[in-house]
């Protein structure tokens, strides 16, 4: 239900009278008793609403447990440049990050962390993906989003605006604690590869500094969310 709100709300908020962000909007009689709002802002956001019976909702949805809504959009992604307009200083870049809950977990935290861009690289998953956008819990509709297959060239754009590349790494030689603070003070692109994997070794090298969140317990380490959350709330603390 989240995400079809914000992309209601993303629908509202277009630029300069740019409508068509949000197509359609579908919903049962049920939904539509328990939520009125959702047919009024799609009415005032020029979106076409069809009420539909429980069984074509489910045909429409992805899920196990539909909820008895689904919202037609435009895509959200854009290309690398547009999203890096206008001076970044957070940026979470998901290097070959295949699973969707985990693209979309970390895309909501670099959203609550105040991440101005988050870009996926490489053979990442598409980020308008059902599940990835379900564990965006809306943030997909807060943030710049752009996906790119060359990851050299998401790097290379990166540093072109000024960015500090940190690589976040289990075996990194830099330790996230208070003696980083001078370098989360920078505007900062954060690199994190895969849950099974990590960062491949030839991004890992073309980054400025190797950075791992200490363990301080008998954990083997921590899993890709919870280390970006970790690392990107870093960097915001440092910011302010």
């Amino acid at each position: 239900m989240r995400p079809v709100r914000d992309a209601l709300a993303w629908a509202e908020e277009a630029p300069g009278g740019d409508v068509g962000r949000v197509h359609d909007l579908f919903l049962t009689d049920a939904v539509a008793d328990r939520h009125p709002e959702l047919e009024h802002r799609a009415d005032a956001a020029g979106v076409r609403v069809a009420r539909v019976t429980e069984k074509a909702a489910a045909g429409l949805s992805d899920t196990v447990t539909p909820q008895g809504v689904v919202a037609v959009c435009t895509t959200v992604a854009v290309d690398l440049e547009t999203a890096l307009a206008g001076d970044p200083r957070l940026v979470t870049v998901l290097v070959g990050v295949a699973d969707p809950g985990n693209a979309g977990t970390v895309i909501r935290t670099s959203d609550a962390a105040g991440a101005d861009v988050v870009v996926l690289a490489g053979d990442a998953v598409d980020p308008h993906n059902g599940k990835c956008v379900r564990a965006s819990m809306g943030s997909l509709f807060h943030v710049p989003l752009a996906a790119h297959r060359d990851v050299d060239a998401v790097l290379d754009g990166l540093r072109a605006r000024g960015l500090t590349l940190l690589a976040a790494d289990g075996h990194g030689d830099t330790v996230l604690d208070a003696g980083a603070d001078d370098l989360l003070r920078a505007p900062t692109a954060w690199l994190f590869g895969s849950e099974a994997h990590g960062l491949d070794d030839a991004t890992a090298r073309r980054a400025d500094h190797r950075v791992r969140v200490p363990i301080h317990g008998r954990a083997e380490s921590l899993n890709l969310a919870t280390a970006a959350a970790v690392c990107l709330y870093a960097s915001a603390r440092a910011h302010r």
